[in-house]
């Protein structure tokens, strides 16, 4: 009777951990694809674009930069090929180009971020006015979309990610002026909460941010260089627009230059307030005048470690503008 009772409970524990296991196998390309660190897995010998593996080993060894190309007057050169650059990642001449083409079409994805501090007080409703007109005249509807966030001391979202212009306005807005300035850690934040590569998957957008500040930070908990380095991380182009009338480059002006001049951005320093507008105007024609290089590097290794870009175009009246580089992802 006891042999009989231990071989009934044998058999059961025998199915119970067949049941568990096989949902256990089926599960594994998904706990693979959400983790990076399983790259040395075989890849598939299938032709289904579906596979996770494949798909972590594009995000790991392939490098998409935007740029743009200007002539010696600054105007966009929009009709130019690949023959026409030169491309060094980490110095050296890419394994291969998979893709190069002008990237007019592509969706944006754009955090507006307004200092509201104390400091801007004077040109803050213009500023406002000319936000909401590059809004209108900018997103598309049903393709691209923006998020509104104005800082002072600490940072706001005033309207979440919309392609609804008339939600974004009201959230520009409903911006109040006052407080000190904390620009770095709205970056931070930006990119870290709103614009971050690993929300998108395998779907293509172009991610920029405008921040309209004097660039005085005195509140911030973040540095500057952390700020830039999460910006570069998020493969994010910031551009800024000084609030700063005095007509003197001040150490604000050097710290928008700098955040635009590391992630491939324009800073602009309008002296009279009717520049404003045009700051923004020549942000919206650059954001429809931008190429993208799509490439393998050579010898690459996932070790976390930042690799330097450079782009130059062949012509030596043409000038490149594009990030300086980017971090690989570590596993």
């Amino acid at each position: 009777m006891n042999y009989t009772k231990w071989c009934r409970w044998l058999v059961a524990v025998s199915f119970a951990l067949v049941a568990v296991g096989l949902p256990a196998r089926a599960q594994s390309p998904y706990v693979a694809a959400s983790s990076v660190a399983l790259p040395e897995a075989s890849p598939s010998t299938g032709s289904d674009s579906s596979d996770p593996i494949l798909t972590i080993k594009k995000r790991v060894d392939e490098v998409n930069v935007l740029f743009i190309a200007t002539d010696h007057h600054g105007k966009f050169v929009r009709n130019l090929n690949q023959g026409d650059f030169t491309i060094l990642d980490d110095h050296k001449p890419p394994q291969a180009i998979i893709n190069f083409r002008r990237e007019t079409d592509l969706p944006i994805e754009l955090g507006l971020l307004v200092d509201t501090s104390g400091s801007v007080h004077g040109r803050f409703d213009f500023e406002q006015e000319a936000a909401v007109s590059f809004l209108q005249h900018t997103l598309r509807a049903n393709f691209d979309k923006a998020f509104v966030m104005g800082f002072s001391t600490r940072s706001q979202v005033t309207q979440e990610f919309t392609d609804n212009v008339r939600l974004l306005e009201t959230g520009v807005r409903n911006l109040r002026n006052g407080g000190g300035t904390a620009m770095y850690d709205a970056i931070y934040k930006a990119c870290r909460e709103k614009l971050s590569k690993e929300d998108h998957g395998d779907h293509p957008v172009r991610r920029a941010i405008i921040v309209v500040s004097d660039g005085e930070d005195n509140q911030s908990e973040v540095s500057r260089a952390l700020a830039i380095e999460t910006a570069q991380r998020a493969e994010v182009i910031i551009y800024a627009i000084s609030t700063d009338d005095s007509g003197l480059i001040l150490r604000g002006d050097k710290a928008l230059q700098q955040l635009a001049d590391a992630t491939g951005g324009r800073a602009f320093f309008p002296f009279k307030m009717k520049d404003i507008k045009n700051s923004f105007a020549a942000i919206e024609d650059e954001l429809r005048s931008q190429y993208v290089v799509s490439y393998k590097p050579a010898d690459f290794d996932a070790d976390g470690r930042y690799r330097s870009i450079e782009i130059t175009a062949l012509k030596k009246d043409l000038q490149v503008r594009a990030r300086k580089g980017y971090y690989a992802p570590r596993q």
